[in-house]
């Protein structure tokens, strides 16, 4: 090997190498936290607590973002799959004792029926102002009805939380985060 080309391997190895580009990127509805805005259809919110939901092992699939506006405070949930689901809630009083007796079938203020679509186990991971402990399991049962409106009822450790909405497009939310 002749001495140039020694001299140019040595000056190629010492080359850096671009960097590449993070492949991961995040989304916005995913990646908001407390503190951040939310435009959900031209209405902004303050972010006051959140809830990631996900099996042990797994990325998260649901995020619940407790958005507040002067006293109001509602709940954006966002079910990632395929594309990302939104759905504006209205919280819920009422009681139940035993996650044993949840109905497959609901009658919310004797007009509106909801109908059982599914159930999960998950664990939480919180944030802020939530009803919710952080790294403890929790059952959701999502109930639908006509006219894209939905039903969340979840339990933790004995108390019940009622959820009430519509599903929104997700192109209706919009978030602007601070930068951390």
């Amino acid at each position: 090997m002749s001495i140039l080309k020694r001299i140019g391997s040595i000056i190629k190895s010492h080359k850096e190498e671009p960097a590449q580009a993070d492949k991961t990127v995040n989304h916005p509805m995913e990646e908001a936290s407390v503190g951040d805005i939310v435009t959900v259809e031209l209405e902004q919110y303050v972010i006051s607590g959140k809830v990631v939901y996900f099996d042990r092992g797994f990325a998260p699939h649901r995020y619940a973002y407790y958005l507040q506006n002067g006293q109001q405070i509602c709940c954006l949930l966002v079910e990632k799959g395929r594309t990302y689901e939104c759905f504006l809630c209205q919280f819920l009083e009422g009681s139940l004792d035993d996650p044993d007796d949840i109905p497959t079938q609901l009658v919310v203020d004797g007009e509106v029926e909801y109908e059982l679509e599914h159930y999960r186990k998950d664990i939480t991971r919180t944030e802020g102002n939530t009803d919710f402990r952080q790294n403890d399991e929790l059952m959701i049962w999502r109930y639908f009805s006509t006219g894209d409106r939905y039903f969340f009822l979840q339990w933790q450790d004995g108390k019940f939380i009622a959820l009430q909405g519509e599903r929104i497009p997700a192109a209706d939310v919009h978030f602007m985060t601070s930068t951390r």
